[in-house]
């Protein structure tokens, strides 16, 4: 945490900050050898070196090149190489082929690190109070969009793990945070109809598809206190879910037929026992854990075989904002039947980096909360998560909902 000078001093509070994130991914980076940061297991991922050099490439693209006097690039042809998808910063590499760049290697993505942090650090600890305003929201931005990239480090290297045949652990010591759980199913929490204020109007970071803060007429809800756990799942299987057309919608459906989908992504069924593969290796399917890594047709599926529905993502988070439910951040993310879209007022930022989030805004579904992979102090109920519906790599689960008209 920062100290109390640091919070009275943004130098020495960007400066901290700044370092921390820094730190992380590499923390994150360190348990794999040079061969796991450079594969890429399908169009959705990226390799772990990308992760690295790409978020170091949005300092240099967004702050230095504009604010850092008689900056020169580390290498010219990274730009090419480690944009992503903003248009307006110029040409880049096609993201199904980020396995094939093979060079540079991982220990000069490691001195592109350095040798951008080094311009970072000299850049704030020298701005001026009129430079530093300008900064900070820059620096907030890129941090953030940093952290994003921690999470995503994490899903895509164990989407990776998971096609070797050894089956390797990314952390053999890792487990499933937090306590056991009460189902799902039982527990809920009412909330009464009412207009109900929702996004972020306040102090503090948001991305821009959190705002502007507006006001929703929200139904009478009833909103399970608990996450569905891995033994509400198991109950859905059994009872033939899977191969029940009737509980899919119809693009869901043919996901599940083109795909073989029987069981949640990294579930494996092993001498009659139902494994999953995680973090810390493959393991028995512990039946009081949240379910994880299921798309949202699988969420919408289990909800009508629940008699349920999915909340929608203003009931979740107004229940988030008064503390109505358990597990709601850390675990997994939680699908919602909310489509991603603008809010009323909604005006993407200017520029290159209003690209971040408002192109995106068809054809996907919103989550709320967060995950075991989100790093610490990038969690607020505000927060809007989002993915095509199909998707199910990420650290995602489900929390069922109920509504009165």
């Amino acid at each position: 945490m920062p100290r109390d000078t640091d919070r009275r001093d943004p130098r020495a509070r960007l400066l901290a900050a700044f370092a921390t994130v820094r730190t992380e991914t590499e923390r994150r980076a360190a348990p794999l050898s040079d061969e796991e940061q450079v594969i890429q297991s399908m169009a959705d991922a990226s390799p772990i070196k990308w992760h690295r050099a790409h978020t170091t490439w949005f300092f240099e693209q967004f702050i230095l090149a504009g604010h850092a006097p008689g900056y020169r690039p580390f290498d010219d042809r990274f730009s090419f190489l480690f944009n992503s998808y903003y248009v307006a910063a110029g040409p880049r590499h096609e993201r199904p082929k980020r396995g094939l760049i093979t060079r540079p290697s991982v220990a000069e993505v490691g001195d592109y690190r350095a040798f951008v942090d080094a311009a970072m650090t000299g850049l704030i600890a020298d701005a001026d109070d009129t430079l530093l305003e300008t900064l900070q929201p820059l620096i907030e931005i890129g941090l953030n969009h940093e952290q994003q990239h921690q999470e995503l480090m994490l899903t895509d290297i164990l989407h990776a793990l998971s096609h070797n045949p050894l089956l390797p652990a990314y952390d053999a010591t890792w487990r499933m945070p937090g306590k056991r759980r009460v189902s799902g199913m039982s527990e809920v929490t009412e909330m009464p109809e009412g207009i109900q204020r929702i996004g972020h109007g306040g102090t503090g970071f948001a991305y821009d598809n959190e705002g502007p803060a507006h006001r929703v007429l929200l139904p009478q809800t009833r909103i399970g206190s608990g996450l569905v756990t891995n033994a509400d799942w198991m109950a859905f299987m059994e009872a033939g879910g899977y191969q029940d057309p009737m509980l899919w919608l119809s693009e869901g459906w043919a996901a599940v037929e083109a795909g073989g989908w029987d069981a949640p992504l990294y579930w494996r069924l092993k001498d009659g026992v139902w494994h999953s593969f995680g973090l810390g290796g493959l393991s028995i399917v512990e039946p009081e854990a949240p379910v994880c890594h299921v798309s949202y047709y699988e969420a919408d599926a289990f909800a009508r075989f629940a008699g349920r529905s999915l909340p929608t993502e203003q009931a979740f988070e107004v229940a988030a904002g008064q503390q109505l439910m358990d597990d709601a951040f850390g675990i997994v993310w939680q699908w919602t039947r909310s489509a991603y879209g603008a809010y009323p007022g909604y005006r993407a930022e200017p520029g290159a980096l209003g690209e971040y989030n408002g192109k995106f805004m068809v054809n996907q579904m919103v989550l709320r909360g967060s995950s075991l992979a989100t790093p610490d102090g990038h969690t607020r109920p505000t927060y809007r998560n989002f993915f095509h519906p199909h998707q199910r790599w990420q650290f995602s689960g489900v929390r069922l909902a109920d509504e009165t008209a």
